[in-house]
């Protein structure tokens, strides 16, 4: 349905610490610079890119927003918000757990104020 995700950042620096260290505890690689500029995440077909925005002024979450990220297992959701606490992520939606739509799941505002959510079936 999409090619890729594009979300901006005011720190590319501060989010190439937080994006590499939350992808890694889900099995994914390090970011990457593009020619111009733009940090560069690519897992499973698809991306997600990290940029200044263009029009020069301040990036800002979109409210209203979440971006869904596939997890392997439980501890692989642990795992990702305890590294996005750490190089600081915000805890939001409450503790991970399960859901009511049958996922395990853990919520994290980026530093930028990004909401993700790492999740996997309840049973895994």
């Amino acid at each position: 349905m999409f090619t890729h995700i594009m979300i901006g950042s005011n720190d590319l620096d501060r989010a190439r610490d937080f994006y590499d260290a939350t992808f890694a505890a889900l099995g994914g690689k390090p970011g990457k610079m593009d020619a111009r500029g733009r940090l560069i995440y690519t897992h499973d077909g698809g991306r997600l890119m990290i940029t200044r925005p263009i029009d020069g002024k301040p990036a800002t979450a979109a409210n209203g927003g979440t971006i869904g990220l596939a997890a392997a297992s439980r501890d692989d959701v642990l795992a990702w918000h305890k590294a996005g606490l750490a190089q600081g992520g915000i805890a939001i939606e409450g503790t991970p757990g399960e859901r009511p739509n049958g996922a395990f799941a853990a919520y994290l505002r980026d530093p930028d104020g990004n909401k993700l959510t790492a999740r996997c079936p309840a049973a895994k």
